[in-house]
């Protein structure tokens, strides 16, 4: 059964939408190779939120009121998927954290892996008290799912 990640991170004040865009579409195909790799994901997506605007739809423009999102379902235990993502994509949430309010001391998060989970699980939307659980139509990891369906299951690629 996957478990819920939703990371909400506030961005820095006066950070254009676009350069938290342009920073993960440089990282997209490390992103998507270390998600493949580490083979506990199910979905992942980045997400840009305004809490400015009634449909929370960001602008290009930068303003003070940006919510940085990284949403994922994921098998086994948090512990050990952070640190799987911290030893593939450290310098991709290195560059994140940067535009992240109060994330400068988790700064190299290669040394602070701890102080990392723990900044995360603070943060961890899905695992406040009333929060909606997640639904799952299959009880099936991520490695069951790509033995039962092929090679061609296991790029990552959308069908």
């Amino acid at each position: 059964m996957a478990n819920p990640l939703t990371l909400l991170m506030p961005v820095v004040p006066n950070t254009a939408v676009t350069t938290l865009v342009t920073l993960i579409a440089k990282n997209q195909a490390s992103i998507d190779a270390a998600l493949t790799s580490i083979g506990t994901v199910h979905f992942a997506r980045f997400l840009i939120l305004d809490t400015s605007v009634a449909n929370l739809q960001p602008t290009s423009t930068a303003n003070n009121n940006l919510v940085l999102a990284v949403i994922t379902e994921y098998d086994g235990d948090f512990d050990a998927y952070i640190s799987d993502f911290v030893k593939q994509l450290g310098d991709v949430f290195n560059a994140l954290l940067f535009y992240v309010v109060g994330a400068e001391p988790l700064i190299r998060v290669q040394d602070h892996l701890s102080e990392f989970q723990a900044f995360i699980k603070a943060n961890d939307y899905s695992q406040m008290p009333g929060a909606p659980s997640l639904y799952g139509a299959y009880p099936y990891t991520v490695q069951t799912i790509l033995a039962d369906c092929g090679s061609d299951a296991a790029t990552g690629a959308a069908s």
